[in-house]
């Protein structure tokens, strides 16, 4: 049996996995003014392929030739197995990682940025505006937009603008413009700075930011692009585990007990996960875990529930697990997973109990991502080591029970660029947030007049 599987250029997917056809009833919809949300209702912000495919019940969406000529770049990725790990571990469960970190901005992020610049471009915009929580996403889109000559601003959080100044570096090559959220650029963020001068920010306030100036610009040549959360985001990612399970099947396995991805807005997470949970609804006995910090709880402690995707309440109403619109997480260094809420889609498979989630100490965390580095010599990101923790956890039950199972992760990207992750933890600085019981109780009462999803059954 191999260690690594690459597939070749022509077995890359041609198309992207939408799960929403495989799910029970229908996913709540998104809601404007207590209405559900038209298309005609997103086209100030989004193109229009872009709204098509947030709203598609079709199982397949092809994806155009362009992007896949992109895509190329760097698809498909390679499948590792992570045998130094196990061996560590004295572990028989076999375990393999899908290395997303190969790609020209070291994560998974381009596989939507690269669509969500294709189409913008072609419907004649000129300025795409984001958030970033860690960089990675800000990143990826400045990449995209400087493949097509597109003018890119990127309001990444404070924390981590100042926790990761070469994220604001690599974004500024690719030509595009990185600033602190909150800042003084938009009202909304001059009013969190009135607030707390000394904000950390979030991705929600980010968020808001972003969408402000796209909205803001009348000539409609400016709109904005999500990096996660969004149906059609997540709808971009499954070429992820589209790619693993073909090459799993290369491999030599049959089957896969586990498949581990972390989780904020839930993009790299839907991206490894999906194909299997549409392999778990047709019947196959298959855990799939998203791991979450202990200090943003969303799909642990979050209830389900309607609430605006950024702070200032500008998004309409989606159906998701929550902290709460105006949460503004701990300052840990996972900033990729300090997200108030997360992605309807994955939201409702929970709510299903096709996934289940686990929430990570800092702590343990770090210590994983040390082991990882130690047995396969790669550094990984601060939100790739939650997957990590949890892979370690499933390899020792296997243990425990004295059984052989496959584990499948997502190595969501590399951690080159955050080393003062990995120096605070080897200095003894590694700080563990939790959330206490008083903040989440305060944090939910901006949600408590929201209407509750319809929950088809």
């Amino acid at each position: 049996m191999g260690i690594k599987s690459v597939l070749k250029d022509d077995e890359i997917p041609r198309q992207w996995f939408n799960i929403t056809s495989d799910l029970k009833g229908v996913l709540p919809p998104l809601s404007l003014n207590g209405e559900p949300v038209k298309p005609d209702d997103l086209e100030v912000i989004f193109p229009k392929v872009l709204i098509e495919q947030e709203m598609s019940p079709d199982r397949w969406i092809d994806i155009p030739t362009d992007v896949v000529e992109t895509l190329l770049k760097w698809r498909p990725t390679p499948l590792c197995r992570a045998e130094g790990l196990e061996k560590f571990l004295k572990s028989p469960a076999r375990i393999y990682f899908k290395n997303e970190s190969v790609s020209p901005t070291g994560s998974h992020k381009p596989n939507t940025a690269v669509a969500q610049a294709y189409y913008n471009k072609k419907e004649g915009v000129e300025k795409i505006t984001t958030e970033t929580g860690a960089g990675q996403w800000g990143s990826a889109l400045a990449f995209a937009c400087s493949l097509l000559d597109m003018e890119c601003k990127v309001y990444m959080v404070r924390i981590s603008f100042d926790q990761k100044p070469l994220r604001k570096t690599l974004m500024n090559i690719w030509g595009a413009t990185c600033v602190a959220s909150p800042s003084p650029e938009t009202s909304f963020g001059r009013k969190m700075l009135d607030e707390n001068p000394n904000s950390p920010g979030s991705l929600g306030i980010a968020v808001s930011e972003a969408i402000e100036e796209a909205v803001s610009d009348k000539s409609l040549r400016t709109k904005y692009s999500l990096g996660s959360v969004l149906n059609f985001v997540m709808l971009h990612q499954t070429v992820i585990g589209l790619e693993a399970r073909k090459q799993l099947r290369s491999l030599g396995e049959k089957r896969v007990d586990a498949v581990i991805g972390c989780i904020g807005g839930g993009s790299n997470f839907a991206g490894i996960a999906f194909p299997f949970v549409g392999d778990k609804i047709e019947g196959q006995d298959i855990s799939i875990i998203a791991c979450e910090p202990e200090s943003c709880p969303t799909l642990t402690r979050g209830p389900f529930v309607y609430d605006f995707g950024d702070s200032a309440g500008m998004t309409p109403l989606l159906a998701m697990y929550s902290l709460g619109h105006r949460f503004i997480p701990p300052a840990i260094h996972a900033g990729g997973l300090r997200y108030h809420g997360a992605s309807p889609l994955v939201s409702k498979t929970v709510n299903e109990g096709l996934v289940h989630a686990r929430s990570f100490r800092q702590s343990e965390c770090f210590r994983a991502a040390e082991i990882f580095a130690k047995t396969e010599g790669i550094i990984v990101a601060p939100e790739t080591s939650h997957a990590i923790a949890c892979v370690i956890d499933e390899a020792l039950k296997a243990k425990e029970e004295g059984k052989e199972k496959v584990i499948l992760f997502c190595l969501s990207g590399h951690g080159l660029l955050d080393l003062k992750f990995y120096e605070s933890h080897m200095s003894g600085e590694s700080i563990d947030f939790k959330l206490d019981e008083k903040t989440l109780k305060k944090s939910l009462g901006s949600i408590k007049d929201h209407p509750k999803p319809i929950i088809a059954c």
